[in-house]
């Protein structure tokens, strides 16, 4: 385990039968409420969620974690969004938390609204950020879930070129040299092929037929100049979860990485509103035990 003033805590967990990842951590007040925080697609906790860790953990205590074929996360074969979900679970138990609030963004949503569905134990809390019951057209998933495999064998045969050129195109507009090799070192751990596996299941995945029977509470955070998600459909999620609040950024879809975007406090806000439901349906807070 490590850190420092400006990183969170890193904890070093075995994943059984999957593997060795990392949970990254900022300690919040004792007996604070547990945050598990869950990236978008192409991005990696660091990444997504980098603005946000000191504004929340002065409220939460604050988990996150790199999905499968992202960053330092586990490395897979064939990237499943049930498995992120499944993953998540089990880091946070393997540093002492049974039980959590689950805040996704964008493909973190689909794995955040999977964990409380498969551990209901697990998940007292949802906070979904620019995110959708499904991402997709139709048309679009299906040939998504054609042509996508065969892509995926493709960049298994020459990933390292690919994704050398991949973040060269990405980096050019960042100016800052420290941010841009910071952004470059979180990249260049991503597996190419999972990136692509990830976003077929994303184009293909859809909660239609479940979303309304979470029972736990629930915010969501429109993003409301999001071009990526549309607006209409990110609302028709939230109406679709029972006693959800809203609540809007006028950020596009990399709202959670601009400066002045508004989305931290708004974050913090949906994040306190679900964690004070929480507590007056059980005057237990989430629970948190020592890490180990």
């Amino acid at each position: 385990m490590k850190g420092s003033l400006s990183s969170p805590i890193e904890h070093r967990v075995e994943v059984a039968g999957a593997g060795e990842t990392f949970v990254h951590e900022y300690g919040g007040p004792a007996g604070a409420p547990v945050l598990m925080l869950l990236h978008g697609l192409g991005a990696t906790a660091s990444l997504n969620w980098g603005r946000c860790y000191r504004a929340l953990s002065a409220h939460f205590r604050v988990l996150s974690i790199d999905h499968r074929g992202h960053g330092r996360g586990l490395r897979t074969r064939r990237f499943r969004l049930e498995q992120c979900a499944d993953d998540a679970v089990a880091a946070a138990r393997k540093v002492g938390v049974d039980r959590f609030i689950a805040v996704g963004y964008s493909m973190g949503g689909p794995i955040a609204s999977l964990a409380w569905r498969r551990h209901p134990d697990a998940v007292e809390g949802l906070v979904l950020c620019a995110t959708a019951r499904h991402f997709a057209p139709r048309g679009l998933a299906r040939l998504a879930r054609a042509s996508l495999p065969f892509a995926a064998i493709a960049v298994r045969v020459a990933p390292g070129l690919l994704q050398r050129e991949a973040t060269q195109r990405m980096l050019q507009s960042v100016e800052h040299p420290e941010l841009r090799d910071h952004i470059r070192e979180e990249l260049l751990g991503h597996d190419p092929a999972a990136v692509i596996q990830a976003t077929q299941e994303v184009s293909t995945f859809s909660s239609h037929d479940w979303i309304g029977e979470v029972g736990v509470p629930a915010a969501v955070i429109v993003t409301t100049k999001d071009e990526l998600v549309p607006v209409s459909r990110q609302r028709k999620l939230a109406a679709s979860i029972p006693r959800a609040e809203v609540f809007e950024v006028a950020g596009d879809h990399s709202a959670c990485a601009v400066r002045g975007s508004g989305f931290v406090p708004t974050l913090v806000e949906a994040c306190s509103s679900v964690a004070r439901r929480i507590e007056a349906m059980d005057p237990r807070p989430c629970s948190a035990s020592p890490a180990v």
